[in-house]
């Protein structure tokens, strides 16, 4: 069974005190980070460059990056690791270091090498919706995510 037939099953989890690293900081990971933001105690990005948004949080102080290479040492004592570099040997080694240490990891240009998927969230107060559609067809899944913030800014207004 590959990943295009397994069902997810949306978990939602408590991230303020898990460790979690990005390797890469172009402008996938710079949503993959903002998606986090809100939920992560700690994110840890190590990329040689930064695109403008990575660099932006890092100066604001909600994210910590390094300007340097990955090595695989980065990985250890990592809860979930983002694989989003632009080179495909350097995100296999991160996916197969992570499979063998038991880290959940994400490799953003490979759904096959994805242990999750990243949902359109929808945030309001207290209620965190979260919308996939298991990696196929990510418009669907857009359209469901503003009909449901569209049906909550209206249940505000009531």
């Amino acid at each position: 069974m590959n990943n295009q037939e397994k069902p997810y099953f949306p978990l939602f989890v408590d991230l303020s005190e898990k460790k979690i690293l990005v390797i890469g900081a172009g402008k996938i990971a710079a949503r993959r980070i903002q998606t986090l933001l809100p939920f992560a105690g700690e994110i840890r990005v190590i990329a040689p460059r930064a695109a403008a948004e990575v660099a932006e949080m890092a100066e604001n102080g909600r994210i910590q990056y390094e300007a340097r290479e990955y090595e695989r040492e980065d990985l250890y004592d990592a809860c979930i690791v983002i694989a989003a570099t632009d080179r495909e040997q350097i995100n296999h080694e991160i996916y197969s270091v992570c499979k063998c240490m038991g880290i959940l990891v994400n490799v953003i240009s490979d759904k096959n090498k994805c242990d999750f998927y990243f949902p359109g969230i929808v945030h309001r107060d207290e209620i965190v919706i979260g919308v996939s559609a298991s990696g196929k067809d990510h418009k669907k899944a857009k359209k469901v995510r503003e009909d449901i913030a569209a049906f909550l800014q209206e249940e505000e207004k009531v």
